[in-house]
């Protein structure tokens, strides 16, 4: 199933998914219900974004995040301290990685506009990476990523299962979803569109 703004069911072990009700008092063997919520509670039910997860441990337990040094990401909002320039501007893909980084270790903020505290606007990134995020998750909490792979292809492991996506195809993480991604052909590059505002469709 693709396209955004779709719904979608699925289930790793029969009978997993509860019949008529999304959280039941118990819900099928013995698994924890829990919502992940993409809009306010005020936002009108037809544009309410929400999945509901049936997990064998709340996802409480798996809490030992840390904040990431953000090093070459940036965020809202855009200070322009270099100023803007009226050129035309390109961005080569990045030059091979001399050290060890994966896919949130190699991101680089090339442009952005708004901010997400207002909903509003969108941030540029670039990413090379040479090693799979084995023991780490990432999860962004400002808005949803569509990811482009140029070279090398990405397996992102995420809540809902894993996504396998090549260049030429595209990926999008809603917000707070957390993900990792390992890398097949060993090493990859692309962009990403890091999206502030209402969501894509």
């Amino acid at each position: 199933m693709s396209g955004f703004g779709n719904h979608h069911s699925s289930e790793a072990e029969p009978g997993a998914l509860p019949i008529g009700q999304n959280s039941p008092q118990k819900a099928p063997l013995g698994l924890y219900a829990e919502q992940l919520s993409g809009t306010a509670f005020t936002a009108p039910r037809k544009e309410n974004q929400r999945s509901w997860l049936y997990r064998i441990r709340p996802s409480v337990l798996h809490s030992k995040f840390k904040a990431h040094d953000s090093g070459l990401i940036e965020g809202r909002p855009f200070n322009c301290s270099k100023g803007i320039t009226p050129e035309q501007l390109r961005w080569n893909p990045l030059p091979p990685l001399k050290e060890k980084k994966n896919f949130v270790e190699g991101l680089i903020t090339i442009a952005g506009n708004g901010d997400s505290a207002s909903v509003r606007g969108s941030a540029v990134h670039m990413y090379s990476a040479n090693q799979s995020m084995t023991d780490s998750f990432f999860y962004n909490s400002d808005g949803e990523l569509l990811i482009v792979p140029r070279g090398g292809r990405l397996m992102l492991g995420t809540e809902f299962g894993t996504i396998s996506v090549s260049p030429g195809e595209i990926a999008v993480i809603p917000r707070g979803v957390k993900f990792k991604v390992d890398l097949p052909d060993g090493t990859a590059d692309g962009y990403i569109l890091e999206n502030y505002g209402p969501a894509l469709r």
